[in-house]
C-alpha cells in the first residue's frame, strides 16, 4: 500500500484588506462586520487555527488598526501583514514574499469575508492538494447562477486547463456552472517564483492572482481542482443581505451540532 503523503508545513494567507462599499459603513473594516457577536474574519482565523496552520498572515489595509487591536486581544498567533494600496489579490499575496522567505510547504489563501466555508472542505482541499502533486488546487463550485464568476474548465484527466472570466467567455463556457471560489491552496515555491511576474494589464490595474494560473499552465505545472459539496460554503459577503443570509446559515449549523 502506498504511504500517505508526509503533512508539509502549511501557511494560511487570509485576505482582510478591503474597504467593503457596498457595506455602506466606512468606519468599519469590511471583515470586522459581526455575525452573532463575532468579526465574519474570525471565523475565517478560527478555521485556519483549527487546520493546524505553522503561519497565519492576515493580510491588512482598510480599518486596519481596527482589526490589529481586536485580534491582539485573542489567543490566536496571527502576523499582519500590512497592503498599503489595494491593487488586487495578486498584489496582496505578494506582500507576503518577504514575511515568508524562509517557509517552505504549502499556501493557503482565504478570504476575510467568507466566514462559511467548514473545516471539512478546507481538509479536503488540502488532502486532495497533496494527493495529486499539484503546484495549485483550487476550491470550486457548482452554482445554479454562475453569472460574474470564473468557469472552471478540466482537462480530460480531471486537472484544470484554464479559468475563463464571465465577460471573456462563450456561451459555452458561460453554460458551466462550477466556478472558481477564490480560495486556493499553493506550492510556495511555485507560487513565489510566479508573483514577481504579475503585471496589472487590465482596466482597473490591478495584480489578479489568478494570473498566476496562466504561468504555472505555460510552465506545463499542475492545477488541480476539489469540488464544495456545498456551494455556500464560498459563498463571499458583500453586502448587509449577505450578511445576514450567513447569521441565519451559522445558526442552522450550530443548532445542527446540538442535536
Amino acid at each position: 500500500m502506498a504511504e500517505a503523503p508526509k503533512q508539509k508545513q502549511l501557511a494560511v494567507v487570509i485576505l482582510a484588506a478591503g474597504k467593503g462599499t457596498r457595506m455602506k459603513n466606512p468606519d468599519i473594516a469590511k471583515v470586522m462586520y459581526e455575525i452573532n457577536g463575532k468579526p465574519m474574519v474570525e471565523y475565517v482565523v478560527d478555521l485556519a487555527s483549527k487546520l493546524g496552520a505553522n503561519r497565519i498572515l492576515l493580510i491588512v489595509g482598510w480599518q486596519m488598526q481596527m482589526v490589529i487591536d481586536y485580534f491582539s486581544k485573542l489567543q490566536f498567533k496571527v502576523e499582519f501583514v500590512e497592503q498599503q494600496e489595494q491593487l488586487g489579490t495578486g498584489h496582496a499575496l505578494q506582500q507576503t514574499i518577504k514575511p515568508l522567505e524562509n517557509f517552505e510547504g504549502d499556501v493557503l489563501v482565504l478570504s476575510g469575508d467568507a466566514p462559511l466555508l467548514t473545516e471539512k472542505t478546507a481538509k479536503a482541499l488540502i488532502g486532495y492538494h497533496y494527493a495529486s502533486d499539484a503546484v495549485a488546487t483550487i476550491l470550486t463550485a457548482d452554482l445554479d447562477d454562475p453569472t460574474g464568476y470564473g468557469r472552471i474548465i478540466h482537462n480530460p484527466d480531471g486537472s484544470v486547463k484554464k479559468i475563463v472570466e464571465h465577460k471573456d467567455a462563450s456561451a459555452k463556457e458561460r453554460a458551466i456552472s462550477e466556478i472558481n471560489s477564490g480560495i486556493y491552496i499553493f506550492d510556495k515555491a511555485k507560487l513565489f517564483e510566479s508573483l514577481p511576474k504579475l503585471k496589472p494589464n487590465n482596466v482597473q490595474k490591478e495584480y489578479y492572482l489568478t494570473d498566476v494560473f496562466e504561468i504555472f499552465w505555460k510552465n506545463e505545472w499542475r492545477v488541480s481542482a476539489v469540488k464544495a459539496l456545498d456551494p455556500v460554503e464560498v459563498r463571499g459577503i458583500n453586502d448587509l443581505t449577505q450578511l445576514e443570509e450567513a447569521r441565519t446559515i451559522l445558526e442552522s449549523r450550530i443548532s445542527a451540532e446540538k442535536k
